[in-house]
């Protein structure tokens, strides 16, 4: 066993495929993470997309896809747009696709697809997560805090080049995975030991109010 195997397995985190409620796809600006959702649909796993989204904290507007390359150059309103783009192109039926255009960050991600949820009446109890591989581990761990009522089952997609046999061989892999697990501590310690703050979370029961953090 390499000494970085611990972190390869909890950073790239990964369950088989089940019959689920629904898929969920937390935003980006790389188009795989829906690809696979439309797979994962058209194999008969989920009847429900939930693609979220609207765009970076950071960049404050709609930034330039990453992938496919057949959508760069492309301009959408939304993450969440240009993912549902990516879903329909795939043979989604677009009643089946249901969705989320206010997040900015991965908790977000979770947080406002929940509310979305509480506001459509629906209550999931098993739900797939399609995410980028190197994102797998935070975007389990925002979910199932904002979820804790529903069994996630992460079935991820390799982006960016980078994947749990070679991250490790690139400064690039070796800082992205790494910084990820910065992430799962710095930001967990906020939303698990801070009060609510933010004001995202004003008007919002105890139960659901945590720190926001703003990375994506």
């Amino acid at each position: 066993m390499k000494f970085y195997d611990a972190l390869t397995d909890f950073i790239f985190t990964e369950q088989k495929p089940e019959k689920a409620d629904a898929i969920f796809v937390p935003g980006g600006l790389y188009g795989e993470i829906a690809q696979h959702a439309a797979e994962l649909y058209q194999q008969g796993f989920a009847s429900l997309i939930v693609p979220s989204g609207k765009y970076s904290i950071v960049e404050g507007k709609f930034t330039e896809v990453q992938s496919p390359e057949k959508y760069k150059g492309r301009y959408f309103e939304t993450e969440s747009d240009f993912l549902t783009q990516i879903l329909v192109d795939e043979g989604v039926k677009k009643s089946d696709i249901l969705q989320e255009k206010e997040a900015s960050y991965t908790y977000q991600n979770a947080l406002f697809t929940k509310d979305l949820l509480k506001t459509k009446g629906l209550h999931l109890k098993k739900v797939i997560l399609s995410c980028q591989a190197y994102h797998a581990r935070r975007c389990l761990m925002y979910y199932q805090f904002v979820f804790p009522e529903i069994e996630f089952i992460v079935s991820p997609v390799i982006t960016r080049g980078v994947s749990k046999e070679n991250w490790y061989q690139s400064e690039y892999g070796i800082c992205l995975v790494l910084k990820e697990v910065e992430h799962c501590g710095s930001q967990f310690a906020d939303m698990m030991l801070r009060p609510c703050l933010c004001p995202i979370n004003v008007g919002r029961d105890n139960k659901d109010c945590m720190q926001s953090v703003t990375e994506i």
